[in-house]
C-alpha cells in the first residue's frame, strides 16, 4: 500500500520534493499564461478528484485559490465550515477524518488549533493539507518562494528579512530558510518573539536564522522584506500596536534593503499599520503576484499529494 502524502509543514517534506513542487508551480503557471481563468489545464491527470476544504474561520485567498486550483485541474471542491458539519456539533476530528476519507480524495483544513490538523492527518487515509493554523502557514510560503524566484531567480543564499510579529508565518519562514537554504533575519519585539520550537529546529538543523530587535539591522542589504498583519484573527490586540510600531515597513526601511529588493505581504493587510500604503503600492511591491501564486503553488502541492507531482 502506498503511504499517504500529507502536506502539514515544510520541515516535514524533503528538500527535493519541495523543489519539485516549486518548479511544477512555475511550469503550470507558465503554461496557463493568457488563458481565461475558467479554462482547464493541459495536464488533466487529476481529473475526477475531489477536495474537501474545511474552513473554521473566514478566508479569501485560501478559499478561492484552492477552489480554482481544483477547477482548473478538472477536479471538484466541497467547501465546508463548522456550521455545515457535525464537527461543529461535537463529532471528533478522528471520526470526521475517517468519514471524509470514504467520500473525497484529499482534505484541506484551515483552523486555529494545529493539533486538529495533526489529529486529522493521523486518522485520514487520504492526503491532508495545512491551509493555515496558528502554528504555521506552509502553503503561503510555497507561494512566497515561487514569487521570489519569479522575480529574482534562485532563493538559495539570498537574504530575506522579516519585520513584525513573530507569528505563524515566521515559523514557516524559519522552516523555509532551512529547506531552501537562504538567510532569514527576523526583526521583532522580544514580547512577540518566534515560536521557540521553530527556533530550536533551526538550531538543530543549522538553518541560517537570526533574530534582532532592530528592523534596520535586519533589512540592511536584504533581497526581500516581508511582513504580516499585526493582529491576526483570534489575537488580542492588547499592546501590539505600541510594540510593533518600530517594525513598520515604510519607505525609509525599504531604502535599507538591496536596490533591487522586493516587498512581500501575505495579505490581508491593514494599510499604514504593518506597512505603509506607499510601500504596498510601490515599484518594489509584489504582493498581488504573491497572492496569485497561491493558486499555482497549491496546484503543485495538490499534484504532489495526489501522486502526480514527480
Amino acid at each position: 500500500m502506498t503511504s499517504v502524502r500529507h502536506f502539514l509543514d515544510l520541515h516535514q517534506v524533503s528538500k527535493e520534493d519541495l523543489r519539485t513542487m516549486i518548479d511544477d508551480g512555475l511550469a503550470v503557471k507558465s503554461a496557463r499564461a493568457g488563458r481565461p481563468k475558467g479554462t482547464k489545464d493541459d495536464d488533466m491527470s487529476l481529473q475526477g478528484h475531489t477536495l474537501a476544504a474545511i474552513f473554521e474561520f473566514p478566508s479569501t485567498r485560501t478559499r478561492v485559490s484552492f477552489d480554482m486550483a481544483m477547477r482548473q485541474m478538472g477536479c471538484d471542491t466541497m467547501i465546508l465550515n463548522s456550521n455545515d458539519m457535525q464537527l461543529g456539533r461535537g463529532e471528533s476530528v478522528a471520526d470526521t477524518a475517517r468519514v471524509l476519507s470514504r467520500f473525497v480524495d484529499a482534505i484541506m483544513l484551515r483552523t486555529d488549533d494545529h493539533n486538529k490538523l495533526l489529529e486529522l492527518s493521523k486518522n485520514a487515509s487520504i492526503p491532508v493539507i495545512n491551509g493555515l493554523t496558528n502554528d504555521s502557514h506552509p502553503c503561503q510560503l510555497m507561494a512566497d518562494i515561487m514569487t521570489f524566484e519569479e522575480k529574482k531567480g534562485s532563493i538559495k543564499n539570498k537574504i530575506i528579512a522579516w519585520s513584525g510579529d513573530g507569528n505563524n508565518m515566521v515559523s514557516s519562514y524559519i522552516h523555509a530558510a532551512g529547506q531552501f537554504d537562504f538567510e532569514l533575519r527576523i526583526a521583532c519585539p522580544k514580547e512577540l518573539a518566534p515560536d521557540p520550537r521553530a527556533m530550536e529546529w533551526a538550531k538543530n538543523t543549522g538553518a541560517n536564522v537570526h533574530v534582532t530587535e532592530d528592523a534596520s539591522e535586519a533589512a540592511a542589504g536584504a533581497d526581500c522584506l516581508v511582513t504580516d498583519t499585526w493582529v491576526s484573527m483570534g489575537d488580542d490586540a492588547g499592546d501590539r500596536h505600541n510594540l510593533l510600531s518600530p517594525f513598520q515597513i515604510d519607505e525609509k526601511l525599504m531604502e535599507k534593503t538591496a536596490s533591487d529588493a522586493i516587498f512581500m505581504h501575505c495579505l490581508p493587510a491593514h494599510r499604514d499599520e504593518e506597512a505603509t500604503a506607499a510601500v504596498m503600492d510601490g515599484a518594489q511591491s509584489v504582493i498581488f503576484d504573491e497572492a496569485e501564486n497561491r493558486l499555482h503553488a497549491q496546484k503543485a502541492v495538490l499534484r504532489w499529494c495526489l501522486g502526480n507531482g514527480q
